[in-house]
Order: structure tokens, then sequence, then C-alpha cells
């Protein structure tokens, strides 16, 4: 079979089940109604106290070049039912070729912090086009935000030091890759080793050298000898490959040499071992040669779990190189995010809250038209608030947790109130001009210094208080009701062994 490039702005770029529920809508005559969907997230990862949102400047990207061209139709037009004849009529595939993008789509800005249950997307629009684009906005949106989400607790438990995104080659492939560099660094590492995604991000990389290089010569002094001599201006010296302590004292004669020159050696990477003591042994070494400005930087598959239980121990590490456990985010391999019906318009242009009801609380939908409102006093975020655009009430301050309805709380009244979600596109043009990654970056910093420190800490987080407001908490109450009663044609003898 012929190889067809689609590339990764193809409307192709779905799950299948969205393209035959997209023909259901066209062959119902239903494609053209007006629907809201909401892409949320049900916990927060790593069993932290917060999440950082990000990926949007790549869904943006995505949909503003959302096409299918004829090959791709093609191929839609060859697969096959059970009866080996066509799933797809061709008036079908050649209204997909010719839509043309028409939603509205408001997001929270990226490197905003987000909570469980919160709309971080939404999508108003004809439901065919709104339904099709699920599946590639959960993977944008999830993956950048639980890798940005991991840097930020990462960074959080380094206490200032700068930690350096090290992770590409165990990256999930390439395009994994570059997308986690860019999460990482909007999440707060400073560099990374990655550089094409330096170039096309302006990150700022960084790199000291591999065990090939100190074993291609005799021995380890000749080596970090070579490496000076060919980039005096940026030398770190890995000092595991033989003996960590003796590569140290190898590395701080090299460095007295480069001094004579006129160079400052940057530091030692440790690679191995017990850090907690080769790091104090090492600064001692160091510092005895003369090389107090040298830095002592380690790597070997590092969390902020490890790097919390070092900087209690009061270890002079200066700077976190992380790999794997970031990039792949180890113990977390997805954020979990969903994309649901919220509303959909009936025939009258009335509006319908759609709720999906699960034997799982924490799995049943918010139905509405969904916006979240963050209240603040002082510098200090206190609660937010996701509420129905069409039933808010200027005056109600309650909000009632969404798994949870006993538990209520009331806002402040004085309080200071902004709206999360804001315009992205508007009937499929984009109103939104993206600030750039630095911009990002900086709002993870300056949000997350407006929360309380108990919400931010690595093991056992406070909750931050989130919960719907009381009218969308009535709302979400009828429509339970009003579907189990629609639905649910229950006999008793279903309830016999209770």
């Amino acid at each position: 079979m012929k190889r067809v490039e689609c590339g990764n702005r193809s409307l192709l770029l779905t799950d299948f089940y969205e393209l035959t529920m997209a023909y259901g809508y066209w062959k119902n005559r239903i494609h053209e109604r007006e629907a809201v969907f909401h892409l949320s997230f049900r916990k927060n990862p790593f069993h932290g106290g917060y999440s950082v949102a990000c990926g949007l400047a790549d869904a943006i990207d995505h949909l503003r070049y959302l096409s299918m061209d004829g090959a791709q139709c093609c191929y839609l037009q060859s697969l096959t039912g059970n009866d080996k004849q066509p799933l797809f009529e061709k008036d079908f595939l050649e209204y997909l070729r010719k839509m043309i993008f028409s939603c509205d789509v408001d997001a929270v800005p990226e490197g905003t912090i987000v909570f469980p249950n919160e709309p971080v997307l939404r999508v108003r629009g004809p439901i065919l086009q709104a339904q099709i684009l699920e599946t590639a906005l959960l993977s944008l949106i999830d993956s950048q935000s639980l890798i940005a989400t991991k840097a930020a607790r990462i960074c959080l438990a380094a206490e200032g030091d700068p930690v350096i995104e090290f992770g590409l080659r165990h990256a999930q492939g390439i395009d994994g890759g570059m997308a986690a560099t860019r999460a990482a660094y909007i999440g707060g590492c400073v560099a990374t080793s990655n550089v094409l995604a330096g170039m096309r991000y302006d990150i700022p990389v960084k790199g000291t050298q591999a065990h090939s290089w100190i074993m291609a010569f005799e021995t380890e002094r000749k080596a970090f000898q070579a490496y000076a001599e060919a980039i005096p201006n940026g030398c770190v010296f890995l000092v595991d490959t033989y003996s960590t302590l003796d590569g140290v004292r190898n590395a701080a004669w090299t460095a007295q040499r480069l001094r004579e020159q006129g160079y400052s050696a940057v530091g030692v990477r440790l690679d191995s071992g017990d850090l907690a003591y080769l790091s104090v042994e090492a600064r001692k070494i160091l510092d005895q040669a003369g090389c107090v400005d040298m830095a002592i930087i380690a790597s070997n598959e590092l969390d902020e779990n490890i790097i919390a239980s070092l900087k209690r121990q009061g270890v002079p590490i200066h700077v976190w190189c992380i790999g794997t456990k970031l990039v792949a985010a180890y113990d977390q391999p997805t954020l979990e995010s969903v994309y649901k019906l919220g509303a959909i318009k009936k025939e009258d242009g009335t509006w319908r809250s759609c709720i999906k009801i699960s034997e799982h609380l924490e799995k049943m939908s918010i139905p509405g038209i969904l916006q979240v409102r963050r209240f603040q006093t002082g510098r200090e975020f206190v609660g937010d608030m996701i509420y129905d655009e069409t039933i808010l009430k200027a005056s109600e301050h309650t909000i009632v947790d969404p798994i949870d309805m006993t538990r209520t709380r009331l806002m402040p009244v004085n309080a200071t109130v902004s709206d999360l979600l804001i315009p992205i596109f508007r009937k499929g043009k984009q109103v939104y001009q993206d600030a750039g990654i630095q911009t990002a970056r900086r709002r993870v910093r300056e949000q997350l210094q407006c929360f309380p420190q108990s919400i931010k800490q690595t093991l056992n987080p406070h909750e931050y208080p989130v919960g719907m407001e009381l009218n969308l908490h009535r709302q979400r109450t009828n429509s339970l009701a009003s579907v189990r009663k629609m639905n649910h044609h229950l006999s008793p003898k279903r309830f016999q062994r209770y």
C-alpha cells in the first residue's frame, strides 16, 4: 500500500469512533446543531495538590490548519464494514473535505494553575466539528499539562536551585520529546539538553559529556584535559566513570590548569552512587583545591521526592538534571483528562444540559455551559467556582463540592474575581494572540506564589477549594433525576440482592 503523509494537523488525527459518530450525526441531520464540550481532568497527578495547564499553543496550531485532503478522503472511502461495503457515503466524505472550522473555543492560558473538574478548554459549535476534535485536543493538552505539572513540582522541591531537563533520549518518541521539553520549561526548568527544542522555543541549552568521552582516552585525566582544551569556556566534568571521588580530584586538577589560562570550570556532575555522601566529599575536595566556585551538579533518576529528601539533608548540590522521570512522567503516564458534552441546542433554540452518570461519583460529569471564577483576597487565591454562564446569579458565592454535596463553602463577598476561560477562537477565527513561552513560564511562577504553601507540598497536600456554584449544583441534581427517570426503568427484581 502506498505510504501517505497525513501530518499532525489532519482531520484524521482522531480516534475512529469520532468519525463514526460524526457520520451518525450527519446521517441523522443534526450535524450542524450547536453543542458545547468541556475538557477537564478528575484528579491532580502525582498525588499532588495542583496542576499546570499547558499545550494550548499546539492545540491552537492544530485548529488553525485543520483539514482533510483528497488522499485522506480516499483512505476513508476504502474503509469497509462487516459486509465488505463502504462504511461512509461519498457525500459525507465530501462534506468533511470541504468543512471549514467554525467553532468558538475558550481556554485557560498556558501556565495557569488548575484543579480537578474545572474546564481547562471549552468548545462550542456544530456538534460534528466539536466531537471530532476530542482526541487531538485531549492528546495535546493532557501530555503537556502532565509534564509541566511534574516540572513545577520538581522545581519547587529544588527550592530555587536550577533544574535542567535532560530527557530527550528517554522521551516518548521525537514529537513527545519536543513537547516534553517545551512543557518542562514552562513548568520551571531553566534549560534543556534538547538542541532542536532550544532553537525552536528559545530555551537555553546545557550539557556535559557522556561516559564514552572519558572511555575514549587512556586515562580520565587526559579525557578531562582534552575536553578543557576543546571547550575551555563551558567545562562540566562527568566524574563517575571509574571512581567518583578520584574523578572529582582529576576535575579539580584540570580546573586549576584552566584557571592558569584565564578560564573557569563550571562544575562536576555526579551521575551515580550515594549523592548525599558523594556531594559532601566532592565539595571538600573542590574547596581544598581552591575551586570554590565550581558547582556540583546531580543527575541519575531524580524526581521531586529524591530532591526533597536530599535538600532536607543539606547537600551541597547546586544544579539538578532531570531526565526520564520528568519527560516520561514516570510515576503517572497520563493526566487522564476527559472531554464531555455539557449542553446541546434543541430544535426550538433552547439549550438542553447534558450529564453523564457513572457508578463512580467522580466520573459523573457537570452539565451546562461552564466557566471558572477564581476568588482572590489580597495576594492569595482562596477558591474557584465552576458556574454555568446561562444561570449564574451575581450575588451567589456558595460553592458545592462536585463529589460530596454536604461540603459547601461561602466565597468572600469582597474578594477580587477573575474568569479563567478566555476567548481563543470565535466562529473558527483565532482571536487570541499567544504571548509566548516566556509569559507562560512566568505565569506558573507568579500564580504558584498566590496559593497557600499547604497545597504545594510534595506529600499529603491540602485540598484547594473548588466547587460548583449553587445554582449549577441544583441544575446538576435536577438533570441527574431527570435522566434517571427517563432511562432507568428498573424492575423490583433488580433490587432483590440488596
